[in-house]
């Protein structure tokens, strides 16, 4: 049991730096863009990078690499939880590919009559970004609360030592690659980049980031199109 010891430690200290990087970037989108009246461009391609990326950086987390995998082949016993964890990551997924309309102009859609449409667009975006942020940390908290427990006692002696030694190559290669300067999965950078002047968000058209070549595709959600 020291090893699924060991193996879940080491696995908290990785959700831990994602709950983060989450909260972070959540706390700076409160602080910053829900007070202003309208966003930069910079700031609206840089709000879409980091959705971006911090989806993909849950997405290649190794309890979704390593952990889950092995628990499906242990037990039946998680089917309910993970199919529960696989919804919250749609409704994520689903802000992400949602985003870029959420942020074209919407001045004939709701909002107060009294309000500027680009205040009310600027709360619209940010609240889409704040939903996102919340689903992920529900997801961050049902694993360590729920799915550590039913892996602890479902998964074997054995299994629980090829996960670790999965563990350890994994960050073997990601040290090398880092080291010979040949990856690319940059850390999370949650301060924003300096922003040009305000321009108003309804003469903003935002693309999202192209996705890093050796990044996961991101899933195709039924109805997204």
């Amino acid at each position: 049991m020291l090893t699924a010891t060991y193996t879940l430690v080491a696995l908290s200290v990785e959700q831990a730096n994602v709950r983060l990087s989450v909260l972070s970037f959540q706390k700076y989108v409160q602080s910053t863009l829900t007070r202003q009246q309208s966003l930069t461009l910079a700031q609206l391609e840089y709000a879409c990078e980091t959705l971006e990326r911090l989806y993909q950086a849950c997405s290649w987390r190794k309890v979704e690499l390593y952990l889950i995998p092995a628990l499906r082949q242990a037990t039946q016993r998680a089917d309910q939880l993970l199919d529960e964890l696989s919804r919250l990551n749609g409704l994520a997924l689903d802000v992400v590919r949602r985003l870029k309309d959420r942020a074209a102009p919407r001045h004939e859609e709701g909002g107060d009559p009294g309000q500027d449409p680009q205040i009310a667009h600027v709360a619209t975006f940010c609240e889409a970004i704040d939903s996102f942020c919340t689903t992920l940390l529900q997801r961050l908290e049902k694993e360590e609360k729920e799915l550590f427990a039913i892996a602890r006692s479902a998964i074997c002696g054995d299994a629980w030592f090829a996960i670790a030694n999965k563990l350890l190559a994994h960050d073997a290669q990601v040290a090398e690659a880092r080291r010979s300067g040949t990856d690319d999965a940059t850390v999370i950078s949650l301060v924003p980049r300096l922003a040009p002047p305000a321009e108003p968000v309804d003469a903003i058209d935002v693309r999202m980031p192209a996705v890093r070549a050796r990044a996961r595709a991101l899933p195709r959600v039924a109805g997204a199109d």
